[in-house]
């Protein structure tokens, strides 16, 4: 017999729960797209968030802290590895990253995975990518696979010497980089007893962060390392320390320990190794741990003498750094001792970007302005330099003779 009564009292049926991966898509082609979207839903996870692969996109979207997995589709690409590589600055550190490409080379598989980035090969089913999302995923939660290899790109600017420039070149990068590429940043001050970061960064009252003694024996987290940055703009930020009870030796090795736990939160860590702070403990870091060193240097005899004997003993450690090589004029071209030619001889490195002397350049920084931001001929050289570090292509740096006829005058 029917029994409403006992109908009522019947528990619902369960619902069944979205199984919840926070995803975002950047396609290339329709048919990725469809197929993506398609197999999320018919797997009951939660829809990823479906972009136009382009860098506009990508950095309008990016930042969002609770992305676990980005994929990227690259079925349009010439060099899956390279078009990466140009964006791979764009893609914060906390995310895993799939690549969806139609390039069939075990090279790409490699590369990508150098970089800390999965491959999937295309064509693919649907239940191929939902079992690769589903593996990425799990690897996430376990704190394995690739994604915990990814961290920030490591870079050195050092100078021949002190006062050719080295301060400036880091603080100009690490704001383009931020401002114009949208990367994450961290400059790292080893001027423990002084320096100018602040003032280049136009930062006012600012004020070293103290370290005490018992600070050494204290067990460092990101989120302590994070607290002892200084915020310049919000993906920017500013690692100075100082201390009346430790030693240069014991500030620059906590200083280190700092910055490594800040890499895997950031897309670069920009070291201003100004030269009179240098130190053979830097060489050593320079040529085991950095990925690019940038090397400052002024047309001078003393300059280029001294720039020319660190590179000898970076090869001598088999350093496996990048090399950027950054003539500064500091002083108006005719007051040069040594010329362009005689630097790519001694240094055996050619040049890679000029910058050219600009008597106002100290007058725009004290009224807080920014180089790169202004309309001196030093900021196209800014640009260069910064997109060098991106691994992107620019166009030849080339100086008219009229310029250079108007330098000499």
């Amino acid at each position: 017999m029917f029994d409403l009564v006992d109908l009522l009292k019947t528990d619902k049926a369960p619902v069944e729960q979205e199984e919840k991966i926070t995803s975002v898509l950047f396609h290339q082609t329709q048919e990725c797209k469809n197929l993506v979207e398609e197999a999320y839903r018919f797997e009951g996870i939660s829809a990823p968030a479906v972009l136009e692969n382009t860098d506009a996109e990508i950095r309008k979207h990016i930042r969002e802290s609770t992305i676990e997995i980005v994929i990227v589709e690259l079925n349009i690409s010439d060099n899956v590895t390279e078009d990466m590589r140009q964006i791979s600055h764009l893609l914060p550190n906390h995310a895993s990253v799939i690549v969806i490409g139609s390039e069939d080379a075990i090279s790409t598989i490699r590369h990508l995975k150098d970089m800390g980035f999965y491959y999937l090969f295309w064509p693919v089913t649907k239940p191929e990518l939902i079992d690769f999302v589903r593996n990425v995923n799990d690897n996430r939660h376990r704190n394995s696979g690739l994604g915990k290899n990814r961290s920030a790109k490591k870079v050195a600017v050092v100078g021949g010497k002190g006062g050719v420039g080295a301060s400036l070149l880091s603080v100009e990068m690490a704001y383009e980089l931020t401002t114009k590429k949208d990367s994450n940043c961290v400059l790292v001050d080893h001027s423990f007893f002084g320096g100018n970061l602040d003032i280049l960064l136009g930062m006012k009252r600012f004020k070293k962060r103290s370290i005490s003694l018992g600070a050494l024996s204290a067990n460092l987290d990101a989120s302590y390392a994070h607290s002892m940055t200084t915020t310049v703009n919000p993906m920017l930020s500013l690692l100075s320390v100082d201390s009346d009870e430790l030693n240069e030796t014991q500030l620059k090795e906590y200083t280190r320990t700092l910055s490594d736990q800040l890499s895997d939160q950031n897309n670069f860590i920009i070291e201003d190794l100004s030269r009179s702070s240098f130190s053979k403990a830097d060489m050593d870091y320079m040529a085991s741990e950095c990925d690019i060193v940038v090397l400052v240097i002024e047309p001078t005899v003393s300059c280029l003498r001294a720039m020319a004997s660190l590179v000898a003993k970076m090869e001598t450690l088999n350093s496996t750094a990048r090399f950027i090589t950054v003539l500064n004029y500091t002083m108006p071209e005719k007051a040069s001792t040594v010329s362009r030619q005689d630097v790519v001889k001694f240094l055996k490195q050619p040049i890679d970007v000029e910058f050219p002397y600009e008597p106002k350049a100290g007058e725009l920084i004290l009224e807080g302005k920014r180089l790169c931001d202004s309309k001196l001929g030093i900021s196209g050289s800014i640009h260069k330099l910064t997109s060098l570090m991106l691994g992107e292509s620019v166009v030849s740096q080339k100086s008219s003779i009229f310029k250079r006829l108007v330098k000499r005058a």
